[in-house]
């Protein structure tokens, strides 16, 4: 194993002049630099990236780390590399976000993040959303990609401006603001519900009560998602036609028998909530029977997220908005590549440096999204061998 090192690069750019010329002294151009007028090479400034958001280093840890190397740098250097390596990243970032929003089935979830309030000497409460698609469970053509936005609040009005002009299903947790859009659009938005969210809440009882009849809804579920593992890969139309064949009669069964129960118990009780949100869900959580291209759950985003939470516990909190922000379009593009199975490294090292160079024009830019790239290095290394 080779360890890491750092070396400083020499550029030298000769300037000639001739007692004959007229232009006075020429001297070769100054390539474009990541940070202008700065030291730092794309690939250094990848490798805080990258080690921030993949790994989930935080700056402070990273600067200990280069000081043990010898490079000795103010954790607000590398804090304006992130961000202005954000600023070059931004346009293909919202790409990546409008194309994830234009597939006719779009996952959403939200969790907090603490940003600090520098007036008031103390964080606030604010909101990570993440957008994903994946239609790879049945050979679809949306490959899989996330978007994270940062935002105040988790409000209906905010996911409504998000998702504006969206028609489609929306693959969600049962949280009301998701409900509260899909009436204001008079059907336009379909809610798919989570059934994995459902089954926790019987999971939760089971814990506490060791119920049997939450007990016996877990295995019912569990039948349901056996044969969600049998059909995974198969087309839509196959899907559905196993659903009807086979899951319609499980979950008919299933809500026969909370139909049942319900009426027998406390009404307060934690099993008649868990009950009770099933049933007051169960259109949502049955979209899978009627649509082959729908998940029986939300895990797709939910998955997404823990690189978000991951980053979080070890950071604590985002300095600023412009902090968030910046966290938001890097961590999109580190954790699409990383759905595509790419070295982030690599991927947004090239990206960067093709948009810095200006080799990669604004109309060019669909070409950098990670499935794309991944195509095109696929295709060159074909060409090679």
């Amino acid at each position: 194993m080779i360890p890491a090192i750092l070396r400083v690069p020499r550029t030298i750019r000769p300037k000639y002049g001739g007692r004959s010329c007229t232009d006075g002294v020429v001297q070769v151009k100054a390539l474009p630099r990541l940070i202008e007028s700065g030291m730092a090479s794309t690939a250094l400034v990848t490798h805080v990236v990258v080690s921030k958001f993949s790994w989930y280093l935080p700056l402070y840890r990273q600067v200990q780390i280069l000081a043990g190397q010898g490079v000795h740098l103010d954790r607000s250097t590398l804090a304006g590399w992130v961000k202005r390596a954000a600023w070059w990243l931004k346009s293909l970032y919202e790409l990546q976000l409008r194309t994830i929003q234009a597939s006719p089935r779009v996952f959403c979830d939200e969790t907090p993040v603490p940003v600090l309030d520098p007036g008031r000497h103390r964080t606030r409460i604010c909101q990570f959303w993440a957008h994903a698609m994946d239609d790879r469970p049945w050979g679809g053509p949306s490959p899989p990609a996330v978007a994270y936005v940062f935002a105040d609040g988790r409000g209906t009005e905010e996911i409504a401006g998000q998702l504006t002009g969206f028609s489609g299903i929306l693959q969600v947790d049962g949280y009301a603001a998701y409900k509260a859009l899909a009436r204001g659009h008079g059907g336009a938005i379909q809610l798919a519900f989570c059934l994995a969210h459902a089954r926790r809440k019987f999971v939760e009882v089971f814990k506490t009560t060791q119920s049997p009849f939450a007990r016996e809804v877990i295995e019912r579920l569990q039948a349901v998602y056996a044969i969600e593992a049998e059909i995974r890969g198969n087309s839509a139309e196959q899907r559905l036609a196993t659903r009807r064949t086979r899951s319609a009669a499980l979950m008919a069964a299933l809500k026969a028998r909370l139909t049942e129960i319900v009426g027998q118990l406390f009404s307060q009780s934690k099993l008649a909530e868990a009950i009770n949100y099933a049933l007051n869900h169960w259109d949502g959580l049955t979209l899978f029977l009627r649509d082959g291209r729908v998940e029986v759950d939300s895990n797709t985003v939910e998955r997404s997220m823990r690189p978000i939470a991951m980053g979080r516990r070890n950071s604590l909190f985002s300095g600023s908005e412009g902090g968030a922000e910046s966290w938001a379009i890097l961590a999109s593009l580190v954790n699409t590549a990383k759905l595509h199975e790419l070295d982030p490294q690599a991927y947004l090292a090239d990206v960067l440096e093709r948009i810095v160079s200006g080799r990669t024009k604004s109309h060019q830019l669909h070409e950098l999204l990670a499935w794309n790239w991944k195509a095109a290095c696929q295709r060159t290394a074909q060409a090679a061998a």
